[in-house]
This record gives C-alpha cells, sequence and structure tokens, in this order.
C-alpha cells in the first residue's frame, strides 16, 4: 500500500502526467461554449476581448461568447440566484472576470471551483512575486487564475497641471485653488472605491489594521482621518460634490473636454492608450502619489456550477500565454500590465514586455481586507451619497 501511494505520488508530480491531464482537459474543451462574464466598460478592452474569441475558436475550436457587465457584481448575484435554486450544474457563467469583495463573497460561499489554477500549463511563465495567490488579503487557494495587473492612477494635462501633486495635501490644496476642476468616480464604482482606499491607506494612524477584516471597536478610529479629509475636500469639487460621474471613463470625457483638470484610472498604460486611439489630449500623462499608490492582481474564476468547465481553463490559460500577454500590455491595443515574469520569457519576449512596461511607477500599496470594501461603501453613502 506505501509502495502504490509513493507510486502515485510519483505520477501526480511528473510532467507526463500532467500533460496527460491537460491533454484530456483539452479534449473535452473542444466544441464547447464558454460564457466569460466580464466588465464592459472600454472599448478596448472589448476589442481585445473580441481578440481572444477569435483565437480560441480558430486554434482551439472553443466558442467564446462575452458577456459585457456594467459591474461584476451582477454576475455574482446571478450565481447566488442559481445557488439558491438548486443549479449545482449548467449553470450560465463559465468563467468570471472577479477580484476583491466579489471574490471574497463567492468563495465564502463555496460557490467557485478551487486548486485548478496553480496547474495551468502557463502557470510557469507567472511573476509569483506578484500577488498572484490572495486578492486583497484573501488567499486565492487555486480559485483564481491572474490575467492583469492594476495600479490607481491619476491623469491630468500639462496645460493644466504642469507637475505632479505628490500627496493627498497638495491634492486638497490644488482643489481648493481650482475650485469645480477634480472629482472621482462614485463609489461604488470600484475606481472610486480605489480612491478611497487609497486616501485611507495613507491617510490613517492605523495601517497595519487594514491588513485583517475590520474591527467594529476600532472601526470609526482608523476611518476618521479619511471622512475628515473628504468633509474638507467635497466643497472644491466638481458640482460642489453634489454629484459624480458613473465611471472613469465618463471622467476622461470631462477631462478631454476640459470640464475636469484631473481623471483616475487602474490602469498605469491607460493614458498612453487613450493618447494613441486619440481620445484623450497629447498632453495628458499619468502619476501617482511619492510615497505609492494602491494596486492589485485582476483575476479570472470559474463558478462551481460552470457549464463548460473544461474550456473555461483552457481559456484562462490561453489568457496567460506570453502572446495573449503580450497583446494585452501593448498601449496601442489595451495598455493592461502583465503579470508574467519577464525572466521566465523568451529574449524576444522580454525585450517587448520590458517595451510596454510604463517607466517610473510609484511603489505599488497593497490593498486592505475585502472585508473594508463594504463599510468604505456604505458609509460613504451615508454620508455623501443623498445629498
Amino acid at each position: 500500500m506505501r509502495f502504490c501511494a509513493f507510486l502515485t505520488g510519483l505520477l501526480l508530480a511528473s510532467p507526463a502526467f500532467a500533460d496527460t491531464n491537460w491533454q484530456t482537459i483539452q479534449r473535452e474543451a473542444s466544441g464547447q461554449t464558454v460564457w466569460f462574464n466580464a466588465w464592459g466598460g472600454d472599448q478596448a478592452v472589448n476589442r481585445y476581448l473580441d481578440w481572444v474569441s477569435g483565437e480560441m475558436k480558430s486554434h482551439y475550436a472553443i466558442n467564446l461568447r462575452i458577456v459585457h457587465l456594467a459591474d461584476a457584481a451582477d454576475a455574482v448575484k446571478r450565481i447566488q440566484t442559481e445557488h439558491a435554486a438548486g443549479r449545482k450544474t449548467n449553470g450560465s457563467v463559465d468563467l468570471l472576470w472577479v477580484n476583491g469583495e466579489n471574490f471574497r463573497t463567492l468563495k465564502e460561499a463555496n460557490l467557485l471551483q478551487t486548486g485548478w489554477a496553480q496547474s495551468l500549463p502557463n502557470w510557469r511563465y507567472v511573476d509569483t512575486r506578484k500577488p498572484v495567490t490572495e486578492d486583497f488579503a484573501i488567499a486565492t487557494d487555486g480559485a483564481e487564475s491572474p490575467w492583469g495587473g492594476a495600479q490607481l492612477t491619476f491623469i491630468a494635462r500639462n496645460a493644466s497641471l504642469p507637475e505632479p501633486l505628490n500627496d493627498p495635501a497638495m491634492l486638497l490644496d490644488y482643489v481648493q485653488q481650482h475650485p469645480g476642476k477634480v472629482t472621482y468616480p462614485r463609489p461604488p464604482d470600484f475606481t472610486g472605491t480605489a480612491f478611497l482606499e487609497q486616501l485611507l491607506l495613507t491617510l490613517t494612524t492605523h495601517p497595519d489594521a487594514l491588513k485583517t477584516a475590520p474591527d467594529t471597536a476600532t472601526l470609526a478610529q482608523v476611518t476618521a482621518p479619511l471622512w475628515a479629509y473628504l468633509d474638507k475636500l467635497h466643497p472644491y469639487l466638481w458640482r460642489e460634490g453634489r454629484d459624480f460621474p458613473p465611471s472613469p471613463a465618463r471622467m476622461d470625457a470631462l477631462l478631454a473636454s476640459g470640464n475636469i483638470n484631473l481623471s483616475l484610472t487602474f490602469n498605469p498604460a491607460h493614458a498612453r492608450q487613450k493618447v494613441a486611439s486619440g481620445e484623450l489630449p497629447a498632453d495628458s500623462y499619468s502619476f501617482g502619489f511619492r510615497n505609492g499608490m494602491i494596486g492589485n492582481v485582476h483575476f479570472v474564476a470559474i463558478p462551481a456550477n460552470a457549464s463548460a468547465s473544461a474550456g473555461a481553463k483552457v481559456v484562462a490559460n490561453f489568457l496567460l500565454s506570453p502572446r495573449a500577454q503580450l497583446r494585452k500590455a501593448d498601449p496601442a491595443i489595451w495598455g493592461d500590465p502583465s503579470v508574467l515574469d519577464v525572466k521566465k520569457l523568451s529574449d524576444s519576449d522580454a525585450e517587448k514586455l520590458n517595451g510596454h512596461t510604463p517607466e517610473g511607477l510609484p511603489d505599488v500599496l497593497g490593498e486592505p481586507h475585502a472585508a473594508w470594501i463594504p463599510l468604505l461603501e456604505q458609509e460613504w453613502l451615508r454620508r455623501y451619497g443623498t445629498r
């Protein structure tokens, strides 16, 4: 019995066994239709996913159907509804672009497949120095495959802001000198919420408290500097803080038209991509606070009741391929930061990826624990959302 167990362990660990297992998954995936639910708020992202769909059809005989979401929470609610109705198989979502609070919600309810991400063949290219096995301080347990990097980034124009703002104090001073010219997306838009997280991380006197779930006994003390800052900021914002843009895309439009002087994005290469496409003026540039900007890794996940689990894994594996990651990182196409390690790539691919990586990025600040997100959003809405 011990010998059999030992032999089984060798087989499971061997590349030959892994290759055979992956070949079985590929055969099962052929001909499947995979419903990929993804945020659809940016045309560059949508065009990239259209390209992915074509590649999956041509090379893997997989029919990849993109469901464009306004918010990943919409798909999360659908998955929860199916589970409550007893729909254990044949779910409507096969692959989901997700992270943060939405991931925590699904994982805690055991609504995701686990243990598959690191078994993907292209995992060998992943930069494991990045937070690719945790999501907002929560272990992924192989339930998510990393897809891209992200960092909160300001966008300005040289004409209206020749020098970057180094910290929240400089931002407040600038806003007071230029009333009506700064705003941020209305939470719970994820970029708007990230702006709140950024300020909280920078302003709180208890940063270590953000690494774990909130403690009701100290919650008010930890967040007090954030609300005090926003109370000073809001009267000088666009529309006096009584209205907020619904999305970063709307902020880009307001920046391009000269109605505001700052936009926000979660993609450090976003400004380059939008300048190249003509959607932002040529003098647009990106910057972050001197002591760092909040950042994370975004992922794809497979619901436990997925109809095309094998196909979803093949798609996730393709999204990690050097070819797909290089195309995604190109600012002329999308400009989304790669999760691959250049040291694990060919010299040619490494050179291309380095060429797509923006220079001079600030340090990445880790996200607070996911449990902080709903509390911040609820308190923001209570304080400012009904004005």
